[in-house]
């Protein structure tokens, strides 16, 4: 029988002679509950948020992205593509060649990045599944058609029914230092648009399709690239695709995965869920001063007890690790309690979206939320590790125990 944790269970639950002992108690647990159950809430919901953009980029990224590692443009023949077709676990591989352009429908103009792609784009790239108007159709037999995002075509105010609506593109020529013909200056080429895909408003205001050779022609560049998109098969492990793509490269080329694209934004998202986290965790340090508190009052609630245990042969170790596991377990039952309640909160929130998103703008209309098994054992060790310390002050402030528990009738 263990005896501490046998008499750290009575004191938990017993009444004790001082009503105050018992609310400080009751504070302390709760303050760990809510503590908890804060620091599951914020991960949940940061987890929430980071798959939603994660879904959100992967419709509009590559697996794996081949660029150069100086420059915008390099030569398609300095790429040993047979030996990259070569390669176990790839699926599909797109050359893409892009560039930022003036574009003008009717009276209206836009500035965005004209993307220009191959035939293989819909299997590296998930845009074509989120068509707002239209289908993802870049040529049919000899002519080429531009697929742009949502928010491109409402600027430019595009009619799909108009038989004549012509999207004009305009690149800057490079090279060129004075011209006295303003649209000599520009590289000049004319493309009906077929449709529009709407995915997040980054993308929707920013990019425009095309085929590539389209692309090409404009800019004049019968043989450039701006990179390769590379989709691989299920299954295949990404970072043995990546270190071979890598070898057969060279250094000249830089090979990256779907986190190295948008390194900035993750580890931001990153950044932004550990700050709080580190808030959060202070915060649950101030309440567990409460069992500081408690449990001091409960030694000297207790001198009659730790009297007659002194006289019955317990040591001061013993006695000290009574009053240790009533604070340990005052922790536990509050992490448990605030764990019960995230679950139950968390469940609500996926299934009827209690907490919703003001503004109405955002692509969902309620917060997001995902529970991780991680996110319970890191808070689990992060609250026991703080009631535990919390539990300790008391037993370390009183070294000889006895001298302040002697029981006199």
């Amino acid at each position: 029988m263990n005896l501490p944790a046998l008499f750290a269970r009575r004191y938990l639950v017993s009444k004790k002679s001082t009503q105050a002992i018992n609310i400080l108690s009751m504070i302390s647990m709760l303050g760990m509950m809510v503590g908890s159950l804060g620091l599951i809430l914020v991960l949940s919901v940061f987890n929430g948020f980071e798959g939603l953009v994660v879904n959100l980029y992967d419709k509009f990224y590559s697996e794996i992205l081949i660029t150069p590692v100086k420059g915008k443009f390099f030569d398609e023949r300095s790429v040993h593509f047979d030996e990259i077709k070569k390669i176990e676990g790839i699926k599909a591989a797109c050359f893409q060649l892009e560039e930022k352009a003036l574009l003008r429908y009717g009276d209206n103009q836009f500035i965005a990045t004209v993307r220009g792609v191959d035939s293989n784009f819909t299997k590296v790239n998930k845009v074509s599944q989120s068509m707002f108007h239209g289908q993802f159709m870049l040529e049919s037999g000899a002519y080429p058609y531009a697929i742009v995002g949502a928010g491109i075509e409402q600027s430019l105010g595009i009619n799909y029914d108009d038989p004549f609506g012509q999207l004009s593109i305009y690149i800057p020529k490079t090279g060129i230092s004075y011209v006295l013909n303003p649209e000599e200056a520009f590289n000049h080429q004319i493309i009906r648009p077929q449709g529009s895909y709407s995915i997040q408003q980054e993308f929707d205001m920013e990019y425009v399709f095309v085929p590539i050779e389209f692309m090409q022609t404009l800019l004049q560049k019968p043989t450039q690239l701006s990179s390769i998109s590379i989709s691989i098969l299920p299954g295949a492990n990404e970072d043995e695709v990546i270190e071979a793509l890598q070898n057969v490269c060279g250094k000249n080329f830089e090979v990256l995965n779907r986190y190295e694209q948008n390194k900035t934004l993750y580890a931001i998202m990153k950044t932004e869920k550990w700050a709080v986290y580190a808030i959060l965790t202070f915060i649950l340090i101030v309440a567990a001063f409460n069992i500081i508190g408690s449990l001091s009052m409960l030694i000297i609630d207790k001198k009659k007890d730790i009297s007659i245990l002194r006289i019955m042969g317990a040591n001061e170790s013993v006695i000290k690790r009574i009053f240790l596991f009533d604070g340990i377990l005052l922790s536990l039952v509050g992490c448990f309690a605030g764990f019960m309640l995230s679950i139950i909160l968390i469940l609500l929130q996926q299934r009827f979206g209690l907490i919703e998103i003001g503004g109405g703008t955002f692509v969902v209309s309620a917060y997001p939320v995902k529970m991780e098994v991680s996110d319970f054992i890191l808070v689990f060790v992060t609250v026991m590790g703080i009631g535990i310390i919390a539990s300790s002050v008391p037993m370390i402030r009183n070294k000889k125990i006895s001298s302040i528990t002697t029981y006199t009738e």
